[in-house]
């Protein structure tokens, strides 16, 4: 008789048989829709960002979007116009003719030699000072090309269709100090001198030892060495980085207090006073082809550095005078007196006490011009 075999079974085993499997509520991916849904996000991504970093385009002066022109201007080689503003005596009566170069943030009207010369210089001398607005600022067109040659440029087609002559001088103020610079590199054969009024300092620009300049790097504000290295390494970035809310910006822009010294701060009140009539002016064309695109050239890579420029008047026919204020707290002073120090021929004059707006002191712009003119 056979017997049979029996089989123990564990109770957890019998559990295990008699379990039903559980159901899922997700259904699986077909293959590649994760990594396709991914890519479209990141698309999607990238498109937003391009969007976000992108300015806003120009208003253009005298179009049905943009503001009214009501200053004179000169039609240029390209096609753009340029307004100006005169002073001073008339020009055919004129001695000298001067070439005003507005700063940052500015226009034809922050004319602060014409504005602040006195009746009886411009009467003595016969002094004819001419303004413009550099491109995008006030009623002259953009210039999406513009380089540093270009403004150099512009100058001197503004002088040629302004009759001013062979030669004439220039006077720069803070960022319309680094177009002197151009002046002085681009056509120093047009120029019977120039004037650099706490010109602004490229910490990139070759010939500039590193020391020096990272100590002078150092002293600005932590938001103010980012939002230049954006514009020198990102410059496409540099729009975005001063419209964000996220990080802050640049206190130029800003004009945050703590640009200022204790001379700009008794100064500022008039300054601020005379810009009332026509301060929407500056940046109605739009900021970006104004502000933020003189910090990428300004602060860009330039294709040469000042410390490099020979003496444009080797016969004294002409001089070159750079005035600088010792507690400058926009542009380092121990900068200044190295490139003066190494271009020999420049006359440097410092001002102990002075800051960034100096030239708006009483008496300052007479100082300034008798110098110029009476150097020759």
């Amino acid at each position: 008789m056979a017997t049979g075999v029996t089989r123990k079974i564990s109770a957890a085993s019998a559990r295990a048989h008699t379990r039903r499997a559980k159901k899922t509520n997700s259904l699986p991916l077909p293959s590649g829709i994760l990594g396709t849904a991914l890519a479209v996000l990141f698309i999607g991504f990238l498109a937003w960002a391009y969007q976000v970093i992108q300015p806003p385009p120009p208003k253009i002066c005298g179009t049905p979007d943009g503001p009214p022109i009501t200053a004179p201007r000169i039609k240029l080689r390209d096609g753009r116009h340029l307004a100006y503003k005169e002073h001073g005596v008339p020009k055919d009566a004129a001695k000298y003719k001067i070439i005003s170069v507005h700063g940052f943030n500015s226009c034809r009207h922050d004319a602060v030699i014409a504005d602040t010369l006195s009746p009886d210089v411009v009467e003595e001398l016969g002094i004819y000072i001419v303004s413009f607005d550099r491109p995008g600022y006030g009623e002259s067109d953009p210039d999406p090309n513009r380089t540093l040659k270009s403004i150099a440029l512009d100058i001197q087609e503004l002088a040629d269709q302004l009759g001013l002559g062979s030669k004439f001088y220039v006077v720069g103020v803070s960022m319309g100090g680094q177009v002197v610079w151009n002046c002085l590199k681009y056509i120093p054969h047009r120029l019977t001198g120039a004037v650099l009024v706490a010109p602004v300092v490229n910490y990139w620009w070759p010939g500039l030892p590193a020391n020096l300049t990272t100590e002078a790097y150092d002293q600005q504000k932590l938001q103010d060495q980012w939002a230049l290295r954006v514009a020198h390494y990102v410059p496409w970035l540099t729009y975005w980085w001063n419209t964000q809310r996220w990080f802050p910006g640049s206190s130029v822009i800003a004009h945050s207090p703590h640009i200022f010294s204790h001379q700009d701060k008794e100064l500022l009140p008039k300054l601020l006073s005379d810009r009332k009539s026509y301060a929407a002016q500056v940046i109605q064309q739009g900021d970006y082809e104004t502000i933020h695109r003189d910090i990428n050239i300004g602060f860009g890579n330039w294709e040469y550095s000042p410390l490099d420029l020979e003496n444009p008047f080797p016969n004294n026919e002409g001089s070159v005078h750079l005035w600088q204020g010792d507690e400058d707290m926009m542009v380092p002073v121990t900068l200044q007196r190295y490139i003066a120090q190494n271009l020999p021929w420049i006359n440097y004059h410092e001002l102990q006490g002075s800051g960034h707006i100096f030239a708006h002191a009483d008496g300052m712009s007479d100082t300034i011009i008798k110098s110029l003119l009476r150097a020759k």
